[in-house]
């Protein structure tokens, strides 16, 4: 009787204290891992969400890329971290929407090994040449690459981001032999593509957009049905004689799952805040981005849907699994 009665205590003295934490939340930094170099759309935007959540929880908010592995890498440090409110990450359609179609194997479960937070944004791909590329349209691309069949290469951020997808329907619809060049993230593939190493990339809009500005690229079109507010000048690929040709890559945020309904229910009610303020509206958009956001059985149901949207276009793209 004495054994049950302490082992009785134990689990309402961890209760208690579990409890307590959660009502103190946050006590100290929180760590945002971005699965993904710095420099590329999503980080750009989990950056400028990291400072104004910062400000609103009274901690510092620090954003932490690990890369590797099409996302995988970084997704997977969170999925085994404790699940406390002080590791978040910067969910993306790679790791949890795409990449269980890719990968043979996961090291973690999109569905049952997170607690979605809240959508945060949505950006399209635009696809950007290097200068020196004789083209400034899709339909001159297209002639060029014909003529010179395995010859142009396209970056990607790596096997199974959108902007690997975006470039192998591209190929599909347009009948043209590109040869893949895979990066661990996106900003390496822009330094690449402004250095000339490779022929052309479907960019995250928000990462390319500064370059074009620049004229350090050239943009030909962005993947978006209609054009975008932040660049209307860019025709849209679904214009340019692919119809219906439509690719955006989104981020929101997450935590491990099991998290307390109150931490989620306070990150909820903040990042929702954060991204429907006029100033990061505006940013966002400035930059080629919408802003996003949405309840965690939202964000849910979007992931599920989201998967099977993606399963059905690697499988008619005829991707090989990694």
């Amino acid at each position: 009787m004495h054994k049950y009665l302490f082992l009785l205590n134990i689990y309402l003295f961890s209760a208690f204290c579990s409890g307590a934490q959660a009502q103190d939340y946050p006590s100290r930094a929180v760590r945002f891992v971005v699965p993904f170099p710095a420099s590329g759309g999503g980080d750009i935007i989990i950056r400028a969400l990291s400072q104004k959540l910062s400000e609103r929880l009274g901690q510092a908010v620090v954003v932490d890329n690990r890369s590797g592995a099409g996302g995988n890498v970084g997704t997977e440090i969170v999925a085994r971290a404790p699940a406390d409110g002080y590791t978040l990450l910067m969910a993306n359609i790679s790791p949890l929407a795409i990449n269980a179609s890719i990968y043979k194997k996961l090291p973690y479960n999109p569905l049952t090994d997170f607690t979605p937070i809240s959508l945060v944004a949505s950006f399209p791909n635009i696809l950007v040449v290097h200068p020196s590329l004789p083209v400034s349209t899709v339909k001159a691309l297209v002639a060029l690459a014909r003529t010179k069949p395995g010859q142009l290469t396209y970056a990607s951020a790596g096997a199974g981001s959108t902007t690997h997808l975006s470039a192998e329907f591209f190929k599909s619809q347009s009948k043209i032999d590109l040869v893949h060049v895979p990066y661990k993230g996106g900003g390496q593939a822009l330094i690449d593509l402004i250095a000339g190493h490779v022929s052309m990339y479907f960019s995250s809009l928000p990462g390319a957009l500064p370059h074009v500005r620049s004229r350090r690229l050239r943009a030909l079109a962005v993947t978006s049905l209609t054009r975008s507010s932040a660049a209307p000048e860019i025709p849209a690929l679904a214009e340019s004689g692919y119809p219906g040709f439509e690719a955006a890559t989104w981020i929101g945020a997450a935590a491990p799952a099991g998290l307390a309904q109150n931490i989620l229910n306070r990150l909820n009610t903040e990042i929702v805040d954060i991204m429907r303020t006029p100033e990061m509206r505006e940013r966002l958009i400035s930059q080629g981005a919408e802003p996003l956001t949405s309840t965690p059985e939202q964000f849910v149901a979007y992931i599920k849907s989201e998967t099977a949207k993606w399963a059905k276009i690697v499988r008619d793209t005829g991707i090989a699994t990694q």
